[in-house]
């Protein structure tokens, strides 16, 4: 490409063509099976263990890694999924530097945990590769199940639930199940089509009707559903994008972090995607650090994520925050967006307020910056794509109790669409899992 080419904003083919897949290659390669073994050996099996009082879905870790040091990789598998059926994906995606890992006893006394979510890759791969199904449907109970949203929770919930002998209905709005799990996670962090890959290893037990492009609250309404199905499920997700609250927001070149992250996870050609020369994302959690790295990895020259408060307030977890400054993206902290910058209606730069905790509240300090960029992508937290009908709100989400029960009778919530959670792909198939097994029971109790 001409050097006039580079500087013309938002374009594609930045790099050379060989240069994508090296970019996008797996964050985390696979532990072999001489690799696993040493690794596990690292253990120390404690009783109590605190790495499986991190884990939200309360794997008994200690036992699928000492499963993993005797050979039995399978054992290992089955332990993993009879906690978390979406075991494989969370070996990629979760935090496990913030839950297990950190909790790991090796950890407080070496600074170098065991890699458990390495060690749970290994087994879960092992198994999904070979198809080993690990769970038998129960006799059919005549009951039907409405889930709604083919994500993390939604499956989760739909798997417990078919072994349970119940029949189960999942509607999704995409073209696909998988829900964040297929588009809002960055693609070095699930390569060849994993995603894909796990919902049908899921939905093998039989009992799982997928039926996409249905969007909640357009094609079909909670009414509905329930004169349909003995019970309802809601695991749709956020779908809104919340606003900047900036001037000239709607300038060409804005885009939501969240669609860039699913076009870029849809896209068969990496070199077809445009990116701008200068990137700039507004927001602190993992979707603003999965769209600031993957920019870079396009070939954008300068990316900068931008956050109001500081480093420890981030919700993007610190390997993440580490690993986009190792891709040579610049965070920059204390700085929120008062206007988008433009000429001819394209985005040439944002105007930064730098900010200060004054007396306990958020403060511009009236200082100001000029960022030149000629792309914007908001990461600043999703919003519920729906007014939720009779359903109880709370804090914009669907309000649910401990055992994820809503307000209407027969319909329970979980994953991020509802109250409690913490916007993890564990956290939504422990609330979708934990959901089931008080569906089954008020089922049988009727």
């Amino acid at each position: 490409m001409a050097q006039g080419d580079v500087k013309q904003g938002i374009v594609s083919g930045r790099l050379a063509p060989n240069q994508y897949a090296d970019n996008f290659s797996d964050l985390h390669p696979p532990l072999d099976r001489h690799e696993a073994i040493v690794e596990a050996d690292r253990c120390y099996f404690c009783y109590d263990a605190p790495c499986m009082n991190a884990c939200p879905t309360t794997i008994d870790i200690p036992m699928f890694i000492r499963e993993i040091a005797t050979g039995n990789g399978m054992g290992a598998a089955e332990t993993i999924f009879e906690q978390n059926i979406l075991g494989g994906m969370c070996a990629r995606v979760c935090p496990t530097e913030q839950l297990c890992e950190e909790a790991c006893v090796r950890e407080e006394a070496e600074g170098k945990p065991v890699r458990i979510g390495l060690l749970q890759r290994y087994a879960t791969d092992m198994a999904m590769a070979d198809n080993r199904q690990f769970f038998e449907r129960a006799a059919s109970t005549g009951k039907t199940i409405a889930v709604v949203g083919a994500g993390p929770a939604g499956l989760a919930a739909a798997h417990r639930l078919a072994v349970k002998g119940h029949e189960v209905t999942i509607y999704d709005s995409r073209p696909k199940a998988g829900g964040l799990n297929e588009y809002g996670i960055a693609s070095y962090k699930s390569t060849d089509q994993f995603a894909q890959a796990e919902v049908d290893y899921v939905t093998a037990i039989g009992g799982i009707n997928i039926i996409n492009g249905k969007t909640f609250g357009q094609d079909f309404t909670l009414q509905q559903l329930q004169e349909r199905y003995d019970a309802v499920f809601l695991g749709m997700g956020l779908g809104g994008v919340n606003a900047l609250r900036a001037e000239n927001e709607d300038a060409e070149g804005v885009a939501n972090a969240v669609d860039f992250i699913a076009e870029l996870r849809q896209a068969g050609d990496l070199s077809g995607l445009p990116i701008g020369r200068r990137v700039v994302v507004i927001g602190g959690g993992m979707t603003a650090v999965d769209a600031a790295v993957q920019s870079k990895l396009l070939g954008a020259e300068e990316v900068n994520i931008v956050y109001r408060r500081g480093k420890e307030q981030m919700s993007a977890s610190e390997f993440e925050q580490d690993l986009a400054a190792a891709k040579g993206v610049t965070i920059r902290h204390w700085m929120a967006p008062r206007r988008v910058v433009s000429e001819g209606g394209r985005v040439t730069g944002v105007e930064l307020a730098y900010t200060a905790m004054v007396d306990g509240q958020l403060r511009e300090t009236g200082e100001t910056l000029v960022l030149a960029a000629d792309q914007v992508f908001k990461a600043i937290g999703q919003t519920l794509n729906s007014d939720g009908g009779a359903l109880e709100l709370a804090g914009g989400k669907i309000a649910v109790d401990e055992f994820g029960r809503t307000s209407v009778s027969g319909v329970w919530a979980g994953g991020d669409c509802a109250t409690g959670g913490d916007d993890l792909t564990v956290t939504a198939v422990a609330e979708g899992r934990d959901a089931a097994e008080h569906i089954h029971a008020a089922l049988l109790a009727t």
